[in-house]
């Protein structure tokens, strides 16, 4: 196939990119490489991706998903097969700071590739949805079948507001899409303002982290490598529609249209304080802790039901967090040579 990937120079874009060229893909790649983070490190991402196509079937291309005519005139050059949408906005808290910049990116930005799919016969439309979007949801796992209407943060708020615009793709258009609810995903090329490399720095510099829910948080964390797998195996399974659904008692993560909600979590949900343990563990240092309370936009937790990829695509994360830590540290040292 021939596959857009957005957001191609970020941590889950980068390695789907390559997964994607080892088995044969053409892959174009887009970014608007931004100064939200350490662009040397985009920058490198994309550079690992160019080393391991041995075939030149990748194209980078710097292009923002909100030029409205850039985007109209990719998808008329291209002629893509399909689409991984994995260029976003992210980050809860910077929503708190910079709320427009989510709605730019995450629903204008979202619009064009759905118009750029709907003209030029894409026949599957995938894009990174988000955990968060469970927001006060209490009832664990967190299921794809509950209703998710109370988000908390304008982040979740603008990752919901993209499944329902694929919704209306899939049902006026006949699109295929399938949304991916990512559960904190971690492992090598991460991004700075995630925590495992914002911690593992710290710790490194002899600095205090800070903790957030006094470290009660419990997260599904899920490593790159699963994401990476779940994505793939979806792309290759487009939604044909469920026959079976009834209006009188919608089901949230299906339609009568060629749309599909998903999970992809390792359903394993860890306490924040055994996270940071395990990083302190194969660094061979302690962290100094600043224990703070909850912070605004903050779940608790998160807890993926991923039954749906299971039975699908017949598909269950599997890494320990103990062998993901370890992975990540050793790219660490590598990577910033320490």
């Amino acid at each position: 196939m021939k596959v857009l990937v957005t957001g191609v120079a970020g941590f889950i874009g980068s390695a789907i990119a390559e997964t994607l060229l080892q088995r044969g893909d053409a892959v174009v790649g887009i970014d608007n490489l931004n100064d939200y983070y350490d662009i040397s490190l985009k920058k490198a991402r994309l550079a690992r991706i160019t080393k391991a196509d041995k075939s030149t079937i990748f194209r980078f291309m710097q292009l923002d998903i909100s030029d409205r005519e850039a985007m109209k005139a990719l998808f008329a050059e291209q002629q893509f097969d399909a689409v991984i949408n994995l260029a976003a906005q992210a980050g809860v808290r910077y929503s708190l700071e910079n709320p427009l910049a989510y709605v730019e990116s995450n629903i204008t930005g979202f619009a064009h590739l759905l118009e750029g799919c709907r003209h030029n016969k894409v026949k599957h439309f995938v894009y990174a949805s988000s955990s968060s979007i469970y927001g006060l949801n209490e009832s664990m796992p967190f299921s794809v079948h509950d209703n998710v209407d109370h988000p908390v943060s304008l982040y979740a708020a603008s990752k919901k507001s993209g499944e329902l615009m694929a919704h209306s793709y899939s049902h006026l258009y006949a699109l295929p899409t399938t949304g991916l609810r990512f559960f904190t995903v971690y492992g090598p090329w991460s991004r700075p303002d995630m925590a495992m490399l914002k911690f593992t720095h710290k710790i490194m510099k002899g600095e205090a982290i800070d903790v957030y829910n006094y470290g009660k948080h419990r997260r599904d964390f899920t490593y790159i490598d699963d994401i990476v797998e779940g994505v793939v195996r979806i792309l290759d399974h487009p939604p044909q529609g469920n026959e079976c659904w009834d209006g009188a008692n919608p089901d949230p993560a299906s339609s009568p249209a060629p749309w599909k909600i998903y999970n992809i979590g390792n359903q394993k949900p860890i306490e924040l304080m055994a996270y940071i343990n395990a990083i302190e563990k194969h660094l061979g240092k302690k962290a100094i802790l600043n224990l703070l309370p909850l912070q605004a936009g903050d779940v608790p937790d998160t807890y993926a039901d991923i039954e749906g990829l299971i039975k699908d695509v017949e598909y269950c994360p599997s890494m320990p967090l103990d062998e993901g830590v370890k992975n990540f540290v050793l790219w660490y040292k590598d990577y910033y040579q320490s």
